[in-house]
């Protein structure tokens, strides 16, 4: 049995409790703890079976937690094929367990616990089709031109005209607010607040919009709530073009920003990222400015020999 210093078992909550003092979302430590006991009773089933892999996370089911944090890509790798192969993943639902396990390495590295993260050399599974539809400036504006109601409206021009979430849309007051600033504070994942950039036309409706009212909610539901992420999502699925998501408007924003600026730092503080890799996903180079810059350096389409 392994030293108590170097289990899963004392590991895990020291890790859990580190990422929330970082103001990771509670969605993600409780998604990051699962994880993470699963793969610690999948150490325990192969330290109790001479290596052998468990054929379902079944077998798992009332084992300690108790086995050494060491681990290799191998098992690893092992340990996501069972998961995929159980519950039918796709390679890209397997991301979060992946960004779990990479996580918790790099905190038992930064802790002197392992000299190295197991999680580089295992082999990721490819992605197919990884970039996400989204619609081009001129798109995002006829949708939203097609609206008839200004609220709808509204709130779909903020996402694009912002980059903000569903949730932070729904959670946005008029004392978020600076007309004068053309700013917007944004409480974003984990309560971490950011501040964002909005257009003046953008800011002009909204006001308009908010009809003298200085503090609440900017978009009400029923009863004079907050609307909630489900009417918003209710009224993309109404009137949006097919596969476009509020997610997709701010993919839009991202692809967009980045496309005039190429400045990714800026499109990841604007969309609140903590990782500039999450933020990689957005990024497209549009196809005209690919054809350009071959067409003007590349020495054959440029006639040069």
């Amino acid at each position: 049995m392994a030293p108590p210093k170097r289990t899963f078992q004392i590991w895990i909550p020291r890790y859990l409790s580190s990422i929330e003092t970082k103001n990771y979302s509670e969605n993600t430590i409780e998604a990051y703890g699962r994880i993470l006991k699963l793969f610690a009773r999948y150490k325990t089933y192969l330290a109790e079976h001479d290596g052998d892999t468990p054929e379902n996370t079944g077998l798992l089911a009332g084992l300690s937690m108790g086995a050494d944090v060491d681990a290799d890509a191998y098992e690893i790798s092992d340990f996501f094929t069972m998961i995929r192969n159980e519950r039918h993943l796709k390679p890209a639902s397997l991301h979060q367990y992946d960004s779990a396990l990479s996580s918790f390495y790099r905190h038992l590295i930064a802790q002197n616990v392992v000299e190295a993260n197991p999680m580089n050399r295992v082999e990721r599974p490819k992605i197919k089709d990884r970039e996400l539809k989204y619609l081009r400036h001129k798109e995002v504006m006829a949708f939203i031109a097609s609206l008839e109601h200004p609220r709808d409206a509204l709130l779909i021009r903020t996402i694009y005209a912002t980059g903000m979430r569903v949730s932070e849309l729904c959670g946005l007051c008029a004392e978020h607010i600076s007309f004068e600033e053309q700013t917007i504070r944004v409480r974003g994942k984990g309560g971490k607040i950011r501040i964002v950039f909005c257009d003046p036309d953008t800011l002009s409706m909204i006001r308009e919009h908010l009809d003298g009212r200085t503090e609440g909610p900017v978009f009400l539901g029923n009863r004079g709530h907050a609307i909630s992420p489900r009417t918003v999502q209710h009224i993309f699925n109404l009137y949006a073009p097919p596969g476009i998501t509020p997610h997709k408007i701010r993919h839009s924003y991202a692809s967009e920003l980045y496309k005039r600026s190429h400045n990714l730092r800026v499109v990841q503080e604007n969309l609140g990222h903590n990782s500039i890799q999450t933020t990689e996903i957005y990024i497209h180079t549009d196809l005209d400015e690919r054809r350009r810059a071959y067409q003007e350096y590349f020495p054959l389409a440029a006639g040069g020999e």
